[in-house]
C-alpha cells in the first residue's frame, strides 16, 4: 500500500475545467449515452454507466443532462461512436495514452497524430506505450470523508490493491475485475466517491524540467480540447510550481 499519491500531473484534466464547461458537459454526456448503448440503461446493473454517471455529478453537470443523455441511448437516435485508444511520445520522451470517442476515424487520427507531430512528439502504434501503464481501477474520496488510516483499513477490507492519500483526498486502486466490487463496498460504508472509473496508471514516473513540463502542457491542453478526447494520460511529473501556474 502506497503512502502518498504518484499520480499527480498524469491524468491532465482538472486544471482548466472551470474554462471549458460545456465541452466538459458535452464529453461526459457523450460517455454516458455510449455506455448506456452498449450495456444496459440502468446504472446498478451497468458499471461503465455508474461510473459515468459518478464523474458527471462529480463535475456539477445537471440531472435533466444526465437524464437526457441516457434517454438518447434508450431511443436510438444517437450517433455511433468508436472507441479507439492512441500511444505516442510527447515532448521529452513522455509516454502519452489518449481515450477517445469519435464519429470519424480518420478526422481523429489526422487531428492528434498533428498534434503530437507540432509539440515535437510522434504518434506510436497501439501498445507503443501501454505496457508502461497499468489498467486499474481508481475510486476517489474526499480528504474529509476518512483519515488516511481508516481508509486503508476499509481499502484492504474491501480487497484493494493501493490507497494513495493526501490533503487532496484519497485514491483507492483495485484490479479491474475487483473493482466493481470493491467501489461497491466502499460506497456502502462512505457514501458516493467523487470518481469510480478504469484509469491509465504509469509503473514509473519520469520528473521533467519546467520547459519540457510547459509544452507537455501544451499538448494535453490541444489533446483535451478536442471533442473526440475522452482522457489523456501522461507518466511525468514537474515541479510544484509548474503545476500551479499551469492549473491556474
Amino acid at each position: 500500500m502506497a503512502g502518498h499519491s504518484q499520480f499527480k500531473n498524469i491524468m491532465h484534466r482538472k486544471g482548466k475545467q472551470d474554462k471549458m464547461r460545456s465541452k466538459v458537459f458535452s464529453k461526459l454526456a457523450r460517455e454516458i449515452t455510449v455506455a448506456a448503448k452498449l450495456g444496459t440503461p440502468d446504472p446498478a446493473m451497468n458499471p461503465r454507466l455508474r461510473a459515468a454517471i459518478v464523474a458527471a455529478r462529480g463535475e456539477n453537470m445537471p440531472k435533466d443532462n444526465i437524464e437526457r443523455a441516457v434517454k438518447k441511448a434508450i431511443g436510438g437516435d444517437s450517433e455511433n461512436y468508436d472507441e479507439i485508444r492512441y500511444e505516442g511520445y510527447g515532448p521529452g520522451g513522455v509516454a502519452v495514452i489518449v481515450e477517445a470517442l469519435t464519429d470519424n476515424r480518420n478526422r481523429a487520427a489526422s487531428d492528434i497524430r498533428s498534434y503530437f507531430t507540432k509539440s515535437g512528439g510522434n504518434l506510436g502504434e497501439t501498445g507503443s506505450v501501454a505496457f508502461m501503464f497499468d489498467r486499474l481501477g481508481v475510486i476517489e474520496y474526499d480528504a474529509k470523508v476518512a483519515s488516511a488510516d481508516d481508509m486503508l483499513e476499509a481499502a484492504i477490507d474491501a480487497g484493494a490493491d493501493d490507497v494513495a492519500s493526501s490533503d487532496d483526498g484519497h485514491e483507492i486502486y483495485a484490479t479491474q475485475d475487483s473493482f466493481r466490487d470493491v467501489a461497491k463496498a466502499l460506497e456502502a460504508k462512505f457514501g458516493e466517491p467523487r470518481k469510480a472509473a478504469l484509469t491509465w496508471k504509469p509503473q514509473n514516473t519520469t520528473m521533467v524540467d519546467d520547459e519540457t513540463g510547459e509544452k507537455l502542457f501544451k499538448l494535453l491542453d490541444l489533446l483535451n480540447e478536442h471533442d473526440d478526447v475522452q482522457n489523456v494520460y501522461a507518466n511525468f511529473e514537474v515541479s510544484d510550481a509548474l503545476a500551479a501556474k499551469m492549473a491556474s
